[in-house]
């Protein structure tokens, strides 16, 4: 059995910060979840992969376990996963491959479809490559979603209609990134789906209905404070709730995500759900939503990181068990 340390025998790492353009949210879910560890009784120290000092650290000194509060690139790709692996530290969330899968909306897309999940029908444009408006309009219809392929927060995401405007979004999305995915864009009710777990294990917690202030969800209707409404549960029906909660966990496997993870929705009238995307690394901060559906679920704050750094532990058990029989 693999080796769960008391909190107050245990290390933490929490590493938050980092280089992209999610930082600022980042630093705020550090503060979230630097409370929540203390109170469950960890020893914590902040570090941030912006500064090698920190990640030399990481290397030199003696963490049980790194606690990730990062967000997009760098963070959420797969990448601090591998550095982590190297120096076998157990960390929260998913492994390299879930990570950099996930992050990458046209990659995750091709998962979805493979394992008959629900996503909106779309376009990947890549940096430098030549793109035709009223093709993509002819195919899509003439109100369209732009999405920079791999950033998270509602960064270089954009709600347009026409041509003219669907030009002026993908130059604005590749000025943030090296590729751009446009959606068709589908009117109807925002949910979102956080799962625990991996594998048979895993499990939905409580439908959240998002109403953003906005036109839509935005990065403002995120991380504002009063930026949008949660309600959880969803005023959605039972039926609905069961297929959505299935389809969430469905993702979560199909994407190879370990730990939590958080599929967003779109549930049109006619009863039909939509997966936009799957997050790997959720927000903590006082506004997000992966504190508030663990809430709902009766599990508290600090609980729920016990439990993500159980879920680590158990990830590099079986990793190691895996590379000890081969």
């Amino acid at each position: 059995m693999f080796d769960m340390k008391s909190p107050e025998s245990c290390k933490v790492a929490l590493l938050a910060g980092g280089t992209s353009g999610e930082r600022k949210i980042s630093l705020a879910s550090r503060d979230g979840a630097m409370a929540a560890l203390k109170e469950a009784g960890y020893q914590v120290e902040w570090l941030d992969p912006a500064n090698k000092a920190d990640l030399k650290r990481l290397m030199d000194e003696p963490f049980d376990v790194a606690f990730l509060c990062l967000h997009g690139k760098g963070g959420e790709d797969g990448i601090i996963q591998g550095y982590l692996e190297l120096l076998g530290i157990p960390y929260t969330g998913s492994g390299v491959f879930g990570s950099a899968v996930s992050i990458d909306k046209q990659k995750a897309k091709v998962f979805y479809t493979a394992n008959a999940i629900k996503t909106p029908e779309s376009v990947y444009v890549r940096a430098g490559e030549p793109f035709d408006v009223a093709e993509i309009t002819a195919k899509l219809g003439q109100k369209c979603v732009v999405k920079a392929a791999t950033e998270g927060s509602s960064l270089g995401v954009y709600i347009v209609e026409g041509e003219t405007a669907l030009k002026q979004a993908i130059e604005d999305a590749l000025a943030i990134d090296t590729a751009v995915l446009i959606e068709r864009y589908i009117s109807g009710t925002e949910l979102t789906v956080v799962v625990l777990g991996a594998s048979e294990t895993a499990r939905a917690l409580p439908i959240i209905e998002i109403i953003p202030k906005a036109d839509s969800y935005d990065f403002e209707s995120k991380y504002a404070p009063g930026g949008s409404e949660h309600i959880c549960p969803a005023r959605i029906s039972q039926e609905a709730t069961d297929d959505i909660q299935s389809t969430a966990v469905r993702a979560h496997n199909a994407l190879t995500c370990h730990g939590v993870s958080r599929t967003d929705f779109i549930l049109e009238e006619n009863g039909d759900a939509w997966v936009l995307e799957t997050n790997t690394l959720p927000g903590m901060t006082a506004t997000s939503l992966l504190p508030d559906a663990a809430k709902a679920a009766g599990i508290s704050f600090p609980e729920l990181c016990k439990q993500l750094i159980q879920s680590a532990f158990e990830k590099q058990f079986v990793r190691k068990a895996t590379s000890d029989t081969n």
